[in-house]
């Protein structure tokens, strides 16, 4: 728990150290403490038989995200955590509510498909137990997953409902017409690995096309094309960015260039020494 909640105070994530600010805690306190030392104190003080604390993570969509201004982010990931939370245990019955505390990261998506992403998130403690007015004690927390109630499932609802709320507020009037065209664009983009003969093979992802990525309304990126798994296991289109940050046409002429390259290493390997091998 401790180690947890060090790293939680004194990472942005698992590369990026932040300096600590005299005066300045990282933590919000919703009723389980600022520090370390308090945080630890009442999940210690708060656990259950079998819980000594619940640990979740408040991460919207780098892609909304992006549509907000950069200086209210942060605010933006703040009021989703509060909203969501209670608004979650208002739904749940729990009329005195759950002692939680959040604080706030910021780093850069490192995923395979769209790194270098801003991704404001937060991560907020909450106790093993709740305090029931009711029968005047603390009684387990507990996050159920059957047929007859969900709390995840309602968990996500509530998260998605304040998520539309929020960027009503901060972000364009027209987000949703934004981010609807962006993945129309994106969708056509990836099309390209069902309407052309593969350009190139590469290493673990076999086949691929190159293309482009449409990053925002301004950049895209340039890359490759190919079948891979995904985090679920499931095998699906993905990209993978060789150059990001380039403004639309910039992308294209890279992508041209790549395409060209892959098919001419393709061409050499072919005509030596009687290979059929591509790369």
């Amino acid at each position: 728990m401790r180690n947890l909640l060090k790293y939680l105070t004194y990472r942005d994530s698992r590369d990026k150290y932040v300096p600590q600010v005299a005066g300045v805690e990282r933590w919000v306190d919703h009723g389980m403490g600022k520090t370390i030392h308090d945080i630890a104190q009442r999940c210690d003080g708060y656990q259950s038989d079998h819980v000594l604390l619940f640990s979740l993570v408040m991460n919207p969509n780098p892609d909304l995200v992006n549509l907000i201004p950069h200086d209210q982010r942060e605010q933006f990931v703040r009021q989703l955590t509060e909203k969501t939370v209670e608004g979650f245990f208002d739904a749940r019955g729990i009329d005195t509510g759950v002692e939680y505390s959040f604080v706030s990261h910021h780093r850069q998506t490192d995923g395979e498909e769209q790194p270098g992403q801003h991704n404001p998130h937060t991560h907020i403690v909450l106790p093993g137990t709740y305090y029931d007015a009711d029968e005047g004690r603390r009684r387990p927390l507990y996050f159920s997953r059957n047929k007859h109630v969900n709390h995840i499932d309602m968990l996500h609802t509530i998260t998605q409902e304040n998520m539309v709320n929020l960027m009503d507020r901060y972000a364009e009037y027209d987000w949703e017409q934004q981010i609807d065209e962006l993945e129309a664009i994106r969708e056509k983009q990836e099309s390209v690995v069902l309407t052309e003969a593969e350009h190139g093979w590469i290493g673990d992802m076999g086949a691929v096309w190159t293309g482009v990525r449409r990053s925002d309304a301004t950049t895209s990126a340039a890359g490759i094309y190919g079948f891979a798994k995904n985090r679920e296991g499931k095998t699906s289109i993905q990209f993978r960015p060789i150059e990001a940050g380039l403004s639309h046409e910039e992308a294209e002429l890279v992508a041209m260039q790549l395409k060209r390259e892959l098919q001419a290493d393709s061409r050499q390997i072919n005509s030596d020494d009687g290979l059929t091998l591509n790369l």
